[in-house]
């Protein structure tokens, strides 16, 4: 039976990652557009007018306000209460996943800025260098705790990345961005070479599947962001790749 102790902090972990979670808004918002993303108060899309600290509390504000502005009216983006519940979401999963560890921290604020580049690429098919440069911080974090293992995560950092280094560069950035071999390279060495390679085969099996159900619903075109793909195979393999890879190599019979 789950303790009231671990009822409260899990509600705790959750609201932290609501609140994160409206930050995340914010860079989704201005990093495209090279705005300053901590010193520009937030303010209305619509008419530019400065937000009450009341009109900032994440999802609830949103709900009160009926997804609409006070001032103008205009309606708000459903993003805003989405992009906060799915990084509160995804905390409350990495903690239950991990305890309360420093993989636990490290793996939440990689949810945070795969996010971020997500949502970013998939609108603008660019994915911003500050946050694979952030995902490289992460990665070098967690070499300094895992020292004994470090050849795994130097190997990771190459292992992916080069290949997509050598297609960009061949097919001159048409088949892979430069963004996308940037986020392999500093994701693998987060994550280690075995891990980086079953993100890369989850991705490229996500990407292909949804992409052509796009085009066949909705016309889309043939160009896709890979990104979101790429991302949401970083995070399943972050979580969950030892065991997938022990599963399927238990099913070989090694």
């Amino acid at each position: 039976m789950i303790s009231t102790e671990t009822i409260i902090v899990g509600l705790f972990i959750l609201l932290l990652g609501l609140c994160i979670g409206s930050f995340l808004n914010v860079c989704i918002y201005r990093i495209p557009k090279k705005e300053d993303i901590v010193k520009l108060p937030s303010h209305c899309m619509n008419c530019g007018r400065k937000l009450k600290w009341y009109e900032l509390i994440p999802v609830l504000s949103f709900l009160i306000q009926g997804g609409k502005c006070r001032g103008c009216k205009a309606k708000l983006s459903i993003q805003y209460p989405i992009i906060e519940l799915l990084n509160g979401i995804l905390y409350l999963i990495c903690f239950v996943v991990f305890g309360f560890t420093i993989e636990a921290v490290i793996y939440s604020l990689l949810a945070s800025v795969l996010i971020v580049l997500s949502v970013i690429d998939f609108r603008t098919f660019e994915i911003p260098l500050g946050c694979n440069v952030f995902i490289l911080c992460l990665g070098i974090v967690n070499t300094i705790f895992c020292l004994p293992h470090i050849s795994q995560y130097v190997i990771g950092f190459f292992a992916i990345s080069v290949v997509l280094y050598l297609i960009n560069t061949i097919s001159k950035e048409r088949a892979i961005g430069g963004g996308d071999v940037k986020l392999m390279a500093a994701s693998g060495l987060l994550l280690g070479w075995q891990n980086i390679l079953l993100a890369l085969v989850i991705g490229c099996i996500l990407g292909s599947v949804i992409h052509i159900a796009r085009m066949k619903l909705s016309g889309e075109g043939r160009v896709l962001a890979f990104g979101p793909y790429l991302a949401v195979g970083i995070f399943i393999s972050a979580l969950f790749g030892n065991s997938i890879i022990s599963w399927y190599f238990g099913l070989l019979g090694f």
